[in-house]
């Protein structure tokens, strides 16, 4: 697993992917559902990509967005929902 901090090495890391599969820019649009320059940019590093997309084509290669170092969205001796105590 790589670590990836800028948009420029995850468009590498998800170019590498895609090839790694052996699969075109048109072909890995078309299973993301998103268009060939989505993919391009993607892989140009474009920073302004809508992370929807950038989460489809993740998917489409096999792969999920982990984060790492982040707390927890519910700590895991609470139960999620209202806290307030009511």
């Amino acid at each position: 697993m790589s670590s990836i901090q800028t948009t420029k090495q995850l468009g590498d890391a998800l170019r590498a992917a895609r090839k790694q599969l052996g699969l075109t820019q048109p072909q890995l649009a078309l299973a993301a559902g998103v268009g060939v320059r989505f993919i391009v940019d993607l892989e140009a590093g474009k920073a302004t990509l809508r992370l929807e997309n950038v989460l489809r084509v993740i998917d489409a290669l096999g792969g999920t967005l982990q984060l790492i170092g982040l707390p927890s969205s519910a700590p895991e001796n609470q139960p999620e929902g209202n806290q307030h105590g009511a």
